[in-house]
C-alpha cells in the first residue's frame, strides 16, 4: 500500500498564543512531532523485523501490512522546529509556504490533489497528533468496505495523563447540532452498525467531525477534488484551523465516528492534557449512572 501524509507545522513564540504552537517553550511541540513522524514510519513502515532467538538473526515481520510512505511536513514563513527533530533525512520532505499559519491545511489539500492518482491513501494530520494502532489503516479499509466511499470514518482524538481527574480523556465530543447543522446533514444516514472479530459495533454522524486529521482512500480523494468547493478556503467552521482540518470532508462527505462506549476502535493521540486538564476545572465530571 502507498500512503501519502502531509502534515502542517508551525511553532512561532507568543505571549498572546493560545494555542500550543504559540508556546514559549518550544520542546513539546518537538516532542510531539517527532512521535507523529517516527510512529508513521515504525507502525506502518517496510522496516519491521522478528529476532529469531535460536538462529540469532532477524527476519521480516508484519509484511502483508507494511507500506511505501512518503511524509511531507508543510511549514510557513520560515516558523518551525524541523532543524531540532533530529530525525534521519529521508523520513520525511519539507514543503515551506508563505501561507497564513491557520491556513497550513489549506496548502495540505493542494499538496495531495498534486499527487492525485500516485497513492492509496492521502492523509492529513495537525502536527500534535501522533497514531499508535498498527492496524489503523486495517480498519478504515473495512469501514469503507462496509460502508461505502461517501461515508468516512474520523478518529476519536485522546488525551492522557496520570496527574488529573482521569487517566484518559477524548477531547472532539459533541459539539451543539447548530454549529454543524449549515454543513452537514446528521439525520441522513443517523447510524450504521456492524460487527468486527465477532463483536457487535456502532457508528453514528458526528456532531463533532473535527479530529485534526483525515484518512482518505484514493476513491475518496479524487471526489473530493472534484467537488466546487475544494479548496474554497472557507474559514466558517469555528475558526480558520479547524476549517482548514475539517470542512471539507464535511461537505462532501457523511462523517461518522464510533459511540463513546467504542471511542478506542478509532482513535489517535493528541499531545500534551491542554483539553484533559480542564476536568474538574471548567468541565464539570459527570455522575456515574
Amino acid at each position: 500500500m502507498r500512503i501519502l501524509f502531509t502534515i502542517a507545522h508551525f511553532f512561532r513564540p507568543d505571549s498572546k498564543g493560545k494555542h500550543a504552537s504559540q508556546r514559549k517553550n518550544p520542546q513539546p511541540r518537538i516532542q510531539a512531532l517527532r512521535a507523529s513522524i517516527t510512529n508513521l514510519h515504525q507502525l506502518f513502515g517496510k522496516s519491521q523485523t522478528i529476532i529469531n532467538i535460536g538462529q540469532r538473526l532477524a527476519f521480516p515481520a508484519n509484511q502483508p501490512q507494511r507500506s511505501q510512505l512518503d511524509i511531507i511536513v508543510c511549514t510557513t514563513q520560515n516558523c518551525h522546529l524541523l532543524e531540532q527533530l533530529s530525525l534521519p533525512s529521508h523520513f520525511y520532505q519539507h514543503y515551506p509556504t508563505q501561507s497564513e499559519p491557520m491556513l497550513l491545511g489549506f496548502e495540505c489539500q493542494a499538496l495531495l490533489r498534486d499527487y492525485l492518482g500516485k497513492y492509496d491513501y492521502y492523509c492529513f494530520l495537525e502536527d500534535d497528533l501522533i497514531i499508535h494502532d498498527p492496524w489503523f489503516f486495517v480498519k478504515l479499509n473495512w469501514f469503507t468496505q462496509q460502508a461505502g466511499d461517501f461515508n468516512l470514518l474520523q478518529p476519536n482524538r485522546y488525551e492522557i495523563s496520570i496527574n488529573n481527574f482521569t487517566d484518559k480523556a477524548y477531547v472532539d465530543g459533541d459539539l451543539l447540532p447548530r454549529v454543524t447543522a449549515p454543513f452537514q446533514n446528521v439525520q441522513e444516514q443517523a447510524e450504521l452498525k456492524g460487527k468486527i472479530m465477532g463483536l457487535p459495533i456502532t457508528f453514528h454522524r458526528a456532531l463533532n467531525p473535527h479530529s485534526g486529521c483525515y484518512f482518505l482512500n484514493a476513491n475518496q480523494m479524487a471526489h473530493w477534488a472534484k467537488q466546487a468547493h475544494f479548496l474554497d478556503r472557507d474559514t466558517s467552521f469555528v475558526s480558520p484551523l479547524e476549517s482548514a482540518a475539517t470542512l471539507g470532508i464535511m461537505k462532501t462527505f457523511r462523517i461518522y465516528k464510533t459511540e463513546p462506549q467504542q471511542a478506542n476502535f478509532l482513535e489517535i493521540q493528541h499531545f500534551g492534557t491542554s483539553f484533559l486538564s480542564l476536568i474538574g476545572r471548567q468541565v464539570a465530571l459527570a455522575t456515574s449512572k
